[in-house]
């Protein structure tokens, strides 16, 4: 991806080739799909090359919003509206029947505007087909119940709700550790040295314990059932906003 800038400010500019064609080409048609003026500005293709262009959303990620947290300094309560505002975004685009399928640290951006959320290829929607090449988005935050579908060969694997709401703790639980919710190396487990088959071999056994480092014990308890429990106990994203607001800082 590229920042391109010119007179009437700055965009992002991705292009792919080959699977990375398709890849493109499919985030053009879901940014299109949802119909937000904001996002899509151009899309197209020339010789085997997929393209597209959007808005660039000028704002820190939550993993950088975080940094305060991660590195012990005063600022818990911008972190925590952060992530208020991170869980009510994906609440709106759950109820306008969109699953993101792709939620990780770096891809919610918070305006001056509103949380905007990135990197939609794997999105989807009833009427919108999920991609045979969908593998859960990032592996270390893909829910337990869909690292079993993929890994048992069950096509498509179709994206939920309830997955997106692990991704998002998962990644809230990630931007205030600076670790992945479980705890690879407390199980003997070097995921460095394994497939991302593997590791969702692990996760969905559901045999490792979450990680124990706690820069914030009462955000982290919030987070601790919804990354535990089954997937018909997670809460709703909504949900899970309104649980936030009761975090002391």
């Amino acid at each position: 991806m590229w920042k391109a800038t010119g007179p009437d400010g700055a965009v992002a500019v991705k292009a792919g080739k080959g699977k990375g064609a398709a890849v493109t080409q499919r985030e053009a048609a879901v940014l299109d799909a949802m119909g937000r003026p904001d996002y899509l500005l151009a899309s197209g293709e020339d010789e085997g090359v997929a393209w597209l262009v959007t808005r660039w959303f000028k704002g820190l990620s939550t993993w950088h919003a975080f940094a305060p947290v991660r590195c012990g300094t005063d600022g818990k309560a911008g972190v925590l509206s952060a992530s208020v505002d991170l869980c009510r975004a994906v609440a709106e685009l759950h109820s306008s029947g969109w699953v993101h399928a792709d939620l990780q640290p770096s891809h919610g951006i918070h305006t001056d505007h509103g949380v905007r959320l990135i990197d939609c290829s794997w999105s989807w929607r009833h009427g919108l087909e999920p991609t045979s090449d969908f593998r859960g988005g990032i592996t270390h935050l893909v829910a337990p119940e869909l690292a079993a579908s993929i890994n048992v060969g069950i096509q498509p694997v179709t994206p939920s709700a309830a997955a997106d709401v692990y991704a998002l703790a998962g990644s809230l639980w990630t931007c205030s550790t600076g670790r992945w919710p479980l705890d690879y190396a407390a199980a003997g487990i070097d995921p460095s040295q394994l497939t991302p088959a593997e590791i969702r071999t692990h996760i969905a056994s559901r045999r490792i314990s979450l990680d124990t480092a706690a820069p914030w014990p009462t955000f982290q308890d919030i987070l601790r059932p919804v990354l535990l429990g089954r997937a018909s106990d997670r809460p709703t994203a909504a949900e899970l906003s309104e649980t936030l607001t009761t975090v002391a800082t």
